[in-house]
């Protein structure tokens, strides 16, 4: 009978750790926490999680990826627990695209889309036939149409939404010849190009300070909404109690201060 109960407990026990660990990550856990970023320039991140080992005994490890298409997958597939690269509209495009139900758990900052050259000082310079490269996913694609059409070069069908195409472009006076590339290669583009519509931390990978160096620089208004970017998990992780510390620890007075500095005005931070 001793030999019984023994077995029992055991037993119990180990469903015990089962559960446990199919929750995910728990405060005071061991665990380490992964998060997925694409880009080398994580100075923010860096001091975040300085501060999580320091104060709440929370590691993340960061994951860095190349390009925008990774993240998400990697994330879904239960790679890595959550993700900081990209904005609300690019997870919501993914979501329905790809029949995933991630989430976001937390606003960070918001990094105006600059347009860039080697040749031109100012946007008003650009010429008839000129060649523009614009990143050719949905979202930021979109994003660097409406961009252009802010700077007075094209005009794009209202009925597009936040998500035009090229073929929605309706009036382009300079015939300017947008190229569509991976948002990765935007900045490699730029000496075959006149100019090219870069995504901020691509910009800052390749060495430019966007408030500084743009020759355009996206505005940021009540319209940049979708553009916030965010912390993103799972769906059953949205209130995985590690992750909301995460989240908090991002979400502070000293972060938004590293975020100033290090970015030199061209993040933006859009928690408040």
């Amino acid at each position: 009978m001793k030999n019984v109960k023994k077995w029992v407990i055991t037993l119990g026990l180990g469903f015990l750790v089962v559960v446990l660990s199919a929750c995910g990550a728990t405060a005071g856990s061991d665990e380490t926490v992964t998060l997925g970023v694409v880009g080398e320039d994580n100075d923010v991140w860096d001091f975040v999680i300085e501060k999580l080992e320091r104060e709440e005994d929370i590691t993340v490890e960061l994951v860095r990826f190349t390009d925008y298409s990774q993240p998400n997958n990697a994330l879904a597939q239960g790679d890595i627990d959550l993700n900081a690269f990209q904005h609300k509209l690019f997870l919501e495009s993914f979501n329905e695209d790809s029949g995933t139900q991630l989430e976001a758990i937390g606003d960070t900052v918001i990094s105006p889309l600059g347009i860039y050259s080697d040749s031109l000082a100012d946007i008003s310079e650009l010429g008839e036939n000129d060649l523009v490269a614009i990143p050719n996913d949905v979202t930021n694609g979109g994003r660097a149409l409406l961009l252009l059409q802010t700077a007075g070069l094209i005009t794009v069908d209202e009925e597009a939404g936040v998500t035009p195409t090229v073929s929605d472009v309706t009036d382009n006076p300079l015939n300017l010849d947008i190229q569509e590339l991976d948002a990765a290669q935007t900045a490699r583009a730029l000496q075959d190009v006149d100019v090219s519509i870069i995504n901020s931390g691509m910009a800052v990978d390749a060495g430019f300070i966007p408030s500084e160096d743009s020759i355009f620089l996206e505005p940021v208004n009540e319209q940049s909404e979708p553009y916030i970017n965010i912390i993103v998990s799972r769906e059953d992780d949205t209130e995985n109690e590690v992750y909301q510390t995460i989240v908090d620890a991002y979400q502070s007075e000293d972060t938004k201060e590293v975020i100033e500095e290090s970015s030199e005005g061209s993040s933006i931070p859009a928690w408040d």
